[in-house]
Protein backbone atom coordinates (compact mmCIF):
# COMPACT_ATOMS: atom_id res chain seq x y z
CA UNK A 1 0.00 0.00 0.00
CA UNK A 2 1.35 3.52 -0.78
CA UNK A 3 2.32 5.67 1.72
CA UNK A 4 -0.10 8.42 1.61
CA UNK A 5 0.65 12.34 2.55
CA UNK A 6 -0.58 14.23 5.42
CA UNK A 7 -3.61 15.68 2.96
CA UNK A 8 -4.60 12.61 1.35
CA UNK A 9 -4.72 10.97 5.03
CA UNK A 10 -6.87 13.65 6.54
CA UNK A 11 -9.33 13.37 2.99
CA UNK A 12 -9.21 9.51 3.84
CA UNK A 13 -10.47 10.17 7.66
CA UNK A 14 -13.38 12.75 6.45
CA UNK A 15 -11.46 15.93 7.44
CA UNK A 16 -11.77 18.66 4.97
CA UNK A 17 -8.61 20.52 4.21
CA UNK A 18 -9.99 23.20 1.87
CA UNK A 19 -8.52 26.27 3.30
CA UNK A 20 -10.58 28.16 5.63
CA UNK A 21 -12.16 31.60 3.79
CA UNK A 22 -10.80 34.36 6.18
CA UNK A 23 -13.02 37.05 6.66
CA UNK A 24 -14.19 39.58 4.07
CA UNK A 25 -15.57 42.00 7.15
CA UNK A 26 -12.83 45.02 7.92
CA UNK A 27 -12.09 45.31 11.92
CA UNK A 28 -14.33 48.58 12.00
CA UNK A 29 -17.22 45.87 10.76
CA UNK A 30 -16.56 43.21 13.17
CA UNK A 31 -16.39 45.91 15.93
CA UNK A 32 -19.88 47.73 14.67
CA UNK A 33 -21.85 43.94 14.67
CA UNK A 34 -20.05 42.88 17.84
CA UNK A 35 -21.40 46.54 19.77
CA UNK A 36 -25.20 45.85 17.60
CA UNK A 37 -25.40 42.50 19.19
CA UNK A 38 -24.94 43.60 22.81
CA UNK A 39 -28.21 45.84 22.14
CA UNK A 40 -29.88 42.94 20.34
CA UNK A 41 -29.46 40.93 23.82
CA UNK A 42 -30.69 43.95 25.60
CA UNK A 43 -33.80 44.33 23.60
CA UNK A 44 -34.24 40.22 23.90
CA UNK A 45 -34.17 40.62 27.64
CA UNK A 46 -36.19 43.68 28.41
CA UNK A 47 -38.77 43.84 24.97
CA UNK A 48 -37.35 47.26 24.27
CA UNK A 49 -34.91 49.35 23.16
CA UNK A 50 -31.96 50.78 25.93
CA UNK A 51 -33.39 54.58 27.38
CA UNK A 52 -30.36 57.01 28.16
CA UNK A 53 -31.28 59.04 31.64
CA UNK A 54 -29.09 59.06 34.81
CA UNK A 55 -31.93 56.66 36.67
CA UNK A 56 -30.61 53.81 33.80
CA UNK A 57 -28.28 50.58 34.44
CA UNK A 58 -24.53 51.61 33.69
CA UNK A 59 -24.60 50.01 30.44
CA UNK A 60 -28.10 50.56 29.58
CA UNK A 61 -26.69 54.06 29.15
CA UNK A 62 -23.78 52.81 27.25
CA UNK A 63 -26.69 50.75 24.86
CA UNK A 64 -28.55 53.75 24.38
CA UNK A 65 -25.44 56.14 23.28
CA UNK A 66 -24.11 53.29 21.45
CA UNK A 67 -27.11 52.78 19.24
CA UNK A 68 -27.67 56.42 18.37
CA UNK A 69 -23.77 56.50 17.07
CA UNK A 70 -24.43 53.57 14.84
CA UNK A 71 -28.00 54.92 13.83
CA UNK A 72 -25.72 57.98 12.26
CA UNK A 73 -23.19 55.54 10.18
CA UNK A 74 -24.19 55.08 6.68
CA UNK A 75 -22.91 51.90 6.30
CA UNK A 76 -24.90 50.52 9.13
CA UNK A 77 -28.55 49.82 7.17
CA UNK A 78 -26.52 47.50 5.19
CA UNK A 79 -24.17 45.91 7.30
CA UNK A 80 -27.04 44.86 9.55
CA UNK A 81 -29.92 44.24 7.79
CA UNK A 82 -29.95 40.97 8.00
CA UNK A 83 -29.39 41.02 12.60
CA UNK A 84 -32.16 44.33 12.74
CA UNK A 85 -35.28 42.16 13.20
CA UNK A 86 -36.83 44.37 15.59
CA UNK A 87 -35.80 46.87 13.30
CA UNK A 88 -33.98 48.90 16.01
CA UNK A 89 -31.80 51.23 13.30
CA UNK A 90 -34.84 52.36 11.77
CA UNK A 91 -36.25 54.07 15.08
CA UNK A 92 -35.51 57.51 16.20
CA UNK A 93 -33.19 57.80 18.81
CA UNK A 94 -34.99 58.56 22.41
CA UNK A 95 -35.91 62.43 22.03
CA UNK A 96 -34.78 63.59 25.62
CA UNK A 97 -31.46 62.62 24.73
CA UNK A 98 -29.07 64.90 22.53
CA UNK A 99 -25.91 62.48 22.54
CA UNK A 100 -23.83 65.48 21.22
CA UNK A 101 -24.43 67.78 24.11
CA UNK A 102 -23.66 64.80 26.76
CA UNK A 103 -20.78 65.31 28.81
CA UNK A 104 -18.47 63.28 26.91
CA UNK A 105 -15.65 64.24 29.32
CA UNK A 106 -17.77 62.41 32.31
CA UNK A 107 -20.24 59.96 31.25
CA UNK A 108 -18.62 58.97 27.73
CA UNK A 109 -15.73 58.16 29.37
CA UNK A 110 -17.17 56.67 32.04
CA UNK A 111 -18.75 54.41 29.83
CA UNK A 112 -15.84 53.73 27.65
CA UNK A 113 -17.11 54.86 24.13
CA UNK A 114 -14.10 57.28 23.69
CA UNK A 115 -13.10 60.80 24.03
CA UNK A 116 -14.93 62.20 21.44
CA UNK A 117 -17.74 62.00 18.73
CA UNK A 118 -16.59 64.08 16.10
CA UNK A 119 -14.93 61.84 13.96
CA UNK A 120 -17.92 59.87 12.69
CA UNK A 121 -14.94 57.57 10.48
CA UNK A 122 -12.76 56.56 14.00
CA UNK A 123 -14.00 53.15 15.48
CA UNK A 124 -13.70 54.19 18.98
CA UNK A 125 -17.20 55.41 18.59
CA UNK A 126 -17.85 51.89 18.93
CA UNK A 127 -15.10 50.17 20.71
CA UNK A 128 -16.44 49.53 24.11
CA UNK A 129 -16.84 45.61 23.07
CA UNK A 130 -16.71 44.24 26.94
CA UNK A 131 -13.99 42.52 27.81
CA UNK A 132 -14.30 39.39 29.88
CA UNK A 133 -13.57 40.84 33.15
CA UNK A 134 -16.17 43.32 32.00
CA UNK A 135 -18.83 41.05 31.06
CA UNK A 136 -18.68 39.24 34.15
CA UNK A 137 -19.09 42.56 36.09
CA UNK A 138 -22.51 43.08 33.98
CA UNK A 139 -23.86 39.65 35.12
CA UNK A 140 -22.84 40.46 38.36
CA UNK A 141 -24.94 43.95 38.42
CA UNK A 142 -27.44 41.92 36.82
CA UNK A 143 -30.28 43.71 34.76
CA UNK A 144 -33.60 45.34 36.56
CA UNK A 145 -36.56 43.76 34.99
CA UNK A 146 -40.34 44.54 36.14
CA UNK A 147 -41.25 42.73 38.88
CA UNK A 148 -44.14 40.33 38.62
CA UNK A 149 -45.72 40.13 42.39
CA UNK A 150 -45.29 44.21 43.18
CA UNK A 151 -48.38 44.89 44.90
CA UNK A 152 -46.78 42.30 47.58
CA UNK A 153 -44.25 44.76 48.35
CA UNK A 154 -45.57 48.30 47.48
CA UNK A 155 -47.28 48.81 51.16
CA UNK A 156 -43.44 47.74 52.62
CA UNK A 157 -42.29 50.57 50.51
CA UNK A 158 -45.17 53.11 51.45
CA UNK A 159 -44.95 51.89 54.90
CA UNK A 160 -41.04 52.27 55.51
CA UNK A 161 -41.79 55.26 53.39
CA UNK A 162 -44.61 56.60 56.06
CA UNK A 163 -41.66 55.67 59.42
CA UNK A 164 -39.15 57.69 57.31
CA UNK A 165 -41.18 60.62 57.39
CA UNK A 166 -42.31 60.23 60.49
CA UNK A 167 -38.49 60.01 62.04
CA UNK A 168 -39.32 56.33 63.36
CA UNK A 169 -36.54 55.05 60.59
CA UNK A 170 -32.56 56.44 60.12
CA UNK A 171 -30.78 56.24 57.02
CA UNK A 172 -27.03 55.71 57.67
CA UNK A 173 -24.08 55.76 55.32
CA UNK A 174 -23.33 52.29 54.18
CA UNK A 175 -20.12 50.88 55.59
CA UNK A 176 -20.24 50.39 59.14
CA UNK A 177 -22.41 47.97 58.66
CA UNK A 178 -21.97 46.22 55.60
CA UNK A 179 -24.12 43.32 56.19
CA UNK A 180 -26.76 42.24 54.04
CA UNK A 181 -30.08 40.15 55.29
CA UNK A 182 -33.64 39.57 54.01
CA UNK A 183 -35.95 42.19 55.25
CA UNK A 184 -33.21 44.87 54.80
CA UNK A 185 -34.00 47.89 53.21
CA UNK A 186 -31.38 50.50 51.49
CA UNK A 187 -31.47 53.45 49.24
CA UNK A 188 -29.22 52.89 46.12
CA UNK A 189 -29.35 55.61 43.61
CA UNK A 190 -31.79 57.65 45.01
CA UNK A 191 -34.21 54.55 45.09
CA UNK A 192 -35.64 52.48 48.14
CA UNK A 193 -34.56 48.64 47.74
CA UNK A 194 -35.50 45.94 49.44
CA UNK A 195 -33.98 42.31 49.94
CA UNK A 196 -36.58 40.22 49.69
CA UNK A 197 -34.47 36.89 49.07
CA UNK A 198 -31.07 35.37 49.84
CA UNK A 199 -30.19 32.29 47.57
CA UNK A 200 -27.89 29.73 48.17
CA UNK A 201 -24.50 30.40 49.19
CA UNK A 202 -21.75 30.51 46.14
CA UNK A 203 -18.13 30.35 45.89
CA UNK A 204 -16.75 33.52 44.15
CA UNK A 205 -14.03 33.20 42.02
CA UNK A 206 -11.80 34.88 44.30
CA UNK A 207 -12.89 32.16 46.51
CA UNK A 208 -14.87 34.56 49.14
CA UNK A 209 -18.82 33.48 49.99
CA UNK A 210 -21.61 35.60 47.97
CA UNK A 211 -25.28 34.37 46.99
CA UNK A 212 -27.83 35.55 44.69
CA UNK A 213 -30.34 38.32 46.03
CA UNK A 214 -33.73 39.43 44.71
CA UNK A 215 -33.47 43.06 45.43
CA UNK A 216 -37.32 44.77 44.89
CA UNK A 217 -37.12 48.46 44.43
CA UNK A 218 -39.73 50.70 44.89
CA UNK A 219 -40.23 51.57 40.85
CA UNK A 220 -41.63 48.10 40.44
CA UNK A 221 -38.79 46.52 39.28
CA UNK A 222 -36.44 43.94 40.20
CA UNK A 223 -32.83 41.99 40.17
CA UNK A 224 -31.21 39.04 41.31
CA UNK A 225 -27.56 40.57 41.44
CA UNK A 226 -25.14 39.22 43.79
CA UNK A 227 -24.68 39.90 47.70
CA UNK A 228 -21.10 41.77 46.90
CA UNK A 229 -22.13 43.51 44.17
CA UNK A 230 -25.36 45.40 45.63
CA UNK A 231 -22.13 46.01 48.31
CA UNK A 232 -19.73 47.60 45.79
CA UNK A 233 -22.94 49.87 44.50
CA UNK A 234 -23.93 51.10 48.13
CA UNK A 235 -20.24 51.64 48.94
CA UNK A 236 -19.89 53.76 45.99
CA UNK A 237 -23.14 55.71 45.80
CA UNK A 238 -22.00 58.80 48.17
CA UNK A 239 -26.13 58.61 48.43
CA UNK A 240 -26.54 55.15 49.59
CA UNK A 241 -27.75 54.35 53.16
CA UNK A 242 -29.21 51.53 55.28
CA UNK A 243 -32.49 51.90 56.65
CA UNK A 244 -32.59 51.13 60.47
CA UNK A 245 -35.10 49.62 62.09
CA UNK A 246 -38.31 51.22 63.36
CA UNK A 247 -37.86 52.86 66.76
CA UNK A 248 -40.49 54.19 68.02
CA UNK A 249 -39.58 54.66 71.39
CA UNK A 250 -40.28 52.91 74.74
CA UNK A 251 -44.08 52.56 75.07
CA UNK A 252 -43.98 51.08 78.68
CA UNK A 253 -40.70 52.39 81.18
CA UNK A 254 -40.49 53.32 84.43
CA UNK A 255 -38.95 56.92 83.33
CA UNK A 256 -41.67 59.38 83.29
CA UNK A 257 -42.47 61.45 79.71
CA UNK A 258 -44.84 64.21 79.52
CA UNK A 259 -47.33 62.04 77.18
CA UNK A 260 -47.35 59.36 79.88
CA UNK A 261 -50.36 57.88 81.15
CA UNK A 262 -50.39 55.44 84.38
CA UNK A 263 -53.03 53.70 83.29
CA UNK A 264 -54.89 53.75 79.74
CA UNK A 265 -57.19 52.25 77.37
CA UNK A 266 -57.04 50.95 73.99
CA UNK A 267 -60.47 51.43 72.94
CA UNK A 268 -61.84 49.94 69.33
CA UNK A 269 -64.93 51.44 68.38
CA UNK A 270 -67.51 51.06 65.42
CA UNK A 271 -69.64 53.17 63.88
CA UNK A 272 -73.60 53.53 63.54
CA UNK A 273 -73.51 55.92 60.70
CA UNK A 274 -76.09 55.82 57.85
CA UNK A 275 -73.29 56.68 55.35
CA UNK A 276 -73.57 54.07 52.03
CA UNK A 277 -69.78 53.10 52.26
CA UNK A 278 -69.92 52.67 56.55
CA UNK A 279 -72.77 51.01 56.32
CA UNK A 280 -71.60 48.47 53.81
CA UNK A 281 -68.51 47.68 55.50
CA UNK A 282 -69.88 48.45 58.95
CA UNK A 283 -68.06 44.98 60.14
CA UNK A 284 -64.47 45.73 58.98
CA UNK A 285 -64.16 49.57 59.53
CA UNK A 286 -63.17 50.51 62.74
CA UNK A 287 -61.65 53.13 64.89
CA UNK A 288 -58.82 52.77 67.44
CA UNK A 289 -58.16 55.09 69.93
CA UNK A 290 -56.13 55.69 73.24
CA UNK A 291 -57.32 57.41 76.46
CA UNK A 292 -56.37 58.06 79.85
CA UNK A 293 -60.09 58.16 81.23
CA UNK A 294 -63.16 56.32 80.65
CA UNK A 295 -64.17 55.15 77.25
CA UNK A 296 -67.76 56.21 78.11
CA UNK A 297 -66.97 60.19 78.86
CA UNK A 298 -64.81 59.89 75.42
CA UNK A 299 -67.59 59.20 72.94
CA UNK A 300 -69.91 60.92 74.74
CA UNK A 301 -71.65 63.00 72.20
CA UNK A 302 -69.67 61.43 68.95
CA UNK A 303 -73.27 62.05 66.60
CA UNK A 304 -72.17 65.51 66.80
CA UNK A 305 -68.31 65.55 66.10
CA UNK A 306 -66.79 65.28 63.17
CA UNK A 307 -64.31 62.89 64.01
CA UNK A 308 -67.06 59.61 64.81
CA UNK A 309 -68.28 60.78 61.33
CA UNK A 310 -70.86 62.69 62.67
CA UNK A 311 -72.70 59.18 64.22
CA UNK A 312 -73.24 57.15 67.52
CA UNK A 313 -70.22 55.01 68.08
CA UNK A 314 -70.49 50.85 69.56
CA UNK A 315 -66.84 50.18 72.04
CA UNK A 316 -66.56 46.56 70.49
CA UNK A 317 -63.14 45.97 72.27
CA UNK A 318 -61.07 47.44 74.75
CA UNK A 319 -57.26 47.05 76.66
CA UNK A 320 -56.45 47.98 79.33
CA UNK A 321 -52.58 48.88 79.61
CA UNK A 322 -50.08 50.56 81.95
CA UNK A 323 -47.18 53.20 82.51
CA UNK A 324 -47.70 53.74 78.51
CA UNK A 325 -46.80 56.39 76.26
CA UNK A 326 -50.29 57.46 73.87
CA UNK A 327 -48.59 59.37 71.18
CA UNK A 328 -46.23 56.65 70.13
CA UNK A 329 -48.62 54.64 70.67
CA UNK A 330 -51.40 55.98 68.46
CA UNK A 331 -48.52 56.57 65.74
CA UNK A 332 -47.97 52.86 66.48
CA UNK A 333 -51.64 52.04 64.96
CA UNK A 334 -50.83 54.55 62.24
CA UNK A 335 -47.89 52.75 61.11
CA UNK A 336 -49.02 49.29 61.26
CA UNK A 337 -52.45 50.12 59.55
CA UNK A 338 -51.79 53.16 57.55
CA UNK A 339 -52.48 51.80 53.90
CA UNK A 340 -55.42 50.54 55.30
CA UNK A 341 -56.98 54.02 56.37
CA UNK A 342 -60.20 54.74 55.01
CA UNK A 343 -60.69 57.69 52.52
CA UNK A 344 -63.57 59.02 53.37
CA UNK A 345 -64.99 63.19 53.31
CA UNK A 346 -68.00 63.86 55.48
CA UNK A 347 -69.25 67.26 56.30
CA UNK A 348 -69.22 68.83 59.62
CA UNK A 349 -72.32 70.67 61.15
CA UNK A 350 -71.17 73.68 59.65
CA UNK A 351 -71.13 72.17 56.05
CA UNK A 352 -67.64 72.29 55.81
CA UNK A 353 -65.39 68.96 54.65
CA UNK A 354 -63.73 66.94 57.13
CA UNK A 355 -61.38 63.92 56.18
CA UNK A 356 -61.89 62.19 59.91
CA UNK A 357 -58.88 60.50 61.17
CA UNK A 358 -58.10 56.89 62.84
CA UNK A 359 -60.66 55.11 61.00
CA UNK A 360 -59.19 51.90 59.69
CA UNK A 361 -60.71 48.67 57.35
CA UNK A 362 -58.93 46.53 59.63
CA UNK A 363 -60.78 43.09 60.89
CA UNK A 364 -61.56 43.30 64.75
CA UNK A 365 -59.26 40.24 65.60
CA UNK A 366 -56.09 41.62 63.68
CA UNK A 367 -56.32 44.50 65.40
CA UNK A 368 -56.42 41.95 69.04
CA UNK A 369 -53.75 40.81 67.30
CA UNK A 370 -51.93 43.66 67.01
CA UNK A 371 -52.09 44.63 70.59
CA UNK A 372 -50.73 41.50 71.66
CA UNK A 373 -47.43 42.39 69.65
CA UNK A 374 -47.75 45.30 71.78
CA UNK A 375 -47.99 43.68 75.02
CA UNK A 376 -44.81 41.35 74.32
CA UNK A 377 -42.90 43.81 72.35
CA UNK A 378 -42.83 42.11 69.03
CA UNK A 379 -44.97 44.83 67.30
CA UNK A 380 -41.86 46.15 65.11
CA UNK A 381 -41.34 42.91 64.04
CA UNK A 382 -44.90 42.71 61.81
CA UNK A 383 -46.41 44.05 58.72
CA UNK A 384 -50.17 44.90 58.37
CA UNK A 385 -50.70 43.13 54.42
CA UNK A 386 -53.72 44.66 53.16
CA UNK A 387 -54.04 42.11 50.33
CA UNK A 388 -54.71 39.45 52.58
CA UNK A 389 -55.88 41.49 55.76
CA UNK A 390 -53.57 39.48 58.05
CA UNK A 391 -49.75 40.36 60.40
CA UNK A 392 -47.28 39.42 58.17
CA UNK A 393 -43.85 38.34 59.68
CA UNK A 394 -40.64 39.29 58.05
CA UNK A 395 -40.08 36.06 56.96
CA UNK A 396 -43.23 36.36 55.28
CA UNK A 397 -42.96 39.64 53.70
Amino acid sequence: MAEMNDDELLDALGVDVAPMKSSSRTPREERIIAGFEDILRFHQTHGRTPLHGEDRDIFERLYAVRLDQIRKLPEAPTLLAGLDAPGLLSGAAAASADVDAMDEDTLLAELGIGDGLADQDDVTVLRHVRSHVEKRAAEEVAERMPCPDFDRFQPLFEQVERELNAGYRTAQRFGRNASIASGDYFILGGQLAYVAEIGETIRAPNGESDARLRVIYANGTESNLLRRSLQRALYKDETGRRLGEPDLGPLFGDASEPDDIETGTIYVLRSLSSHPFVAEHRELIHKIGVTGGKVETRIAGAEKEATYLLAGVEVVATYKLHNLNRTRLENIFHRLFGAAQIDLTIEDRFGHPVKPREWFLVPLHVIDEAVQHIRDGSITDVVYDLKSARLLGQTQK
